[in-house]
This record gives structure tokens, sequence and C-alpha cells, in this order.
């Protein structure tokens, strides 16, 4: 079955998010605020583009969005012009942003009370994740909603799972990037370590890659790592925001994360150096300048 479908945000992730929407026959509006970017995804998939997201959300049965952070999102959904402004009953808005789960259950109040749901649907794949189709997303929220949008999402992802209640969805992101941050910076230490013993660090990787010690990362950013290529994915300014919020949220519920707090820091020097937009395998840099 088609739909009419929203979507807000057409950044790295969202463009080809939306593309895959619309390569599903889903009758798509975009929003995003620079309208040129709007307009090429058309020329690229079809659709229409609307110059507010209220505009893009009018009507839709779906409403998909993946801006930056929690004040953008706020912006997009119930700021001026924004998406809440006049969604249609019964619809449900899917946020694929990366946000606090503070902000994710505020905004399923503020539907649930509007008539329509929303539900926190985090993705984790990177830029090329989303490019292959290929997404890991997340969720929380009204079972019932998670079960319409399934289908939907099902043609940008390999893998999706409701986690619980409003909010689980994020703090199940935040699990992924604590598990992200401790094994680059362990990578990240690996691989100086294998250097400076005089070990051909590819030939390592390629060994123990077969074991134990294997993991996405090594898989995927060892040997740009070696290189000291940073381009690759996921930028240091994202994932300090990710970590703010996996911080926030581990003082409010008593967890103790010194590991994620460090390599937190770590990432504050990255971004001094200028390094703000290099990929999350950049941790490296540091090691060797000490």
């Amino acid at each position: 079955m088609n739909f009419d479908v929203a979507f807000i945000g057409l950044g790295v992730m969202g463009y080809p998010m939306a593309g895959y929407l619309a390569k599903a026959g889903h009758r798509v509006t975009v929003y995003n605020r620079t309208i040129a970017t709007a307009q090429r995804w058309v020329a690229d998939y079809g659709g229409t583009a609307a110059t507010t997201a209220e505009a893009a959300a009018q009507g839709a049965d779906f409403v998909f969005c993946c801006v930056g952070n929690d004040d953008d999102l706020r912006s997009v959904t119930t700021g001026p012009e924004g998406a809440f402004t006049d969604m249609k009953p019964g619809a449900v808005f899917v946020d694929h942003t990366t946000t606090s789960a503070e902000v994710a259950r505020e905004l399923y109040e503020t539907a649930a009370g509007q008539g329509f749901a929303f539900i926190d649907a985090p993705v984790s794949g990177g830029q090329a994740g989303a490019e292959n189709g290929q997404l890991t997303v997340m969720i929380g929220g009204d079972e019932e909603a998670v079960a319409r949008a399934a289908p939907l999402i099902d043609s940008f992802a390999r893998m999706q799972a409701r986690l619980g209640d409003s909010g689980s969805g994020q703090l199940a992101k935040m699990v992924n990037q604590i598990c992200i941050a401790g094994l680059v910076q362990g990578l990240s230490e690996a691989l100086h370590f294998a250097g400076n013993a005089g070990l051909d660090e590819k030939a390592v990787v390629d060994v123990i890659s077969k074991g134990a010690a294997q993991s996405w990362q090594m898989d995927n950013r060892a040997e740009t790592m070696v290189n000291g290529e940073f381009e690759f994915g996921f930028a240091v300014d994202w994932m300090r925001k990710d970590l703010g919020y996996v911080l926030s949220e581990a003082r409010n519920n008593g967890s103790h994360l010194p590991v994620t707090a460090l390599v937190d820091q770590f990432y504050s020097e990255v971004q001094a150096k200028g390094g703000g937009r290099w990929d999350t395998s950049s941790l490296i840099s540091l090691l060797s300048e000490k």
C-alpha cells in the first residue's frame, strides 16, 4: 500500500532515506531549510518540495524527520510553521534524529494530545548505510504506531526493532554510541601500539580481524586510520553531540561511564585541533602527537 508521506530534513542521511520511500512508490513531499536541496531532491526522485515543515506535513499519513539535534527537532515540529501545526488525525510522526530521550517523550505527549502518534527511531549505519538502504533503526513508542510505520521504514533499513515505550529508541542509540566510543579508542591504541612495536599494522589487523577482536570499526576503519585519512563518515562534532546526551542521561539514571566520559574529552581535543568534521576514527591522531 502506498501513502502520502512527508520527509523533513535532507542532509546526508535524510536525502537518500527519503529517496527510498519514493522508490517504494509512496507520494513524498520534502522540506529542507535550504530550499535548493529540496528542489534537487525532487529533480532526482520526483514528488514535491514544500516551503515549510507545516506545509510538507499537511495531509500526510506519515511524516519522517531527520534533523540535527533537540533544538532543530523542536523547531520543525512545535515551532512556528512546524509540522505539528496541522498534522492529520491518526498520522504517525517518525523521528530519525538522534536526540535526548527527554525531547522524544515531550513530543510524544504533545502528539498524543493532538490526536496523532510520535515514535522515536534513531538510526545507525552512517551515510553509507543510508545510501545503501541498510540502516539499523532503534524504535520507541506505541506498538500500534510502530507496526504501522514498519513497512515504510523497511524501505531503507536492514534491521528495525521496537525497544519499548517513548524514548526507548533514543536510549538504545545511546547504548550504540557508548559501544562505538570505546571500540574506536581501543582500536586507536592498538594500532598506535602495533606501529611503535615495529609491526605492520595492516598485516596485524588482517590476522586479528578473523578472531575475537573483530569489529565493524576494525573492518571498515583500521586501514584509513593507519593512513591518517578521516573523511569517511560520522563526524566528531556529531559524536560529541550524541555523547552529551549519553552523559546527561547517565547522570539522571545513576550510570557510571568513565571510559565514555574520557573518550568524549578526547573528542574535544580533536575538535580543538580543527578536526570537528573528521570522522570518529580520528581519535588515533591524538596518539601520534604524544
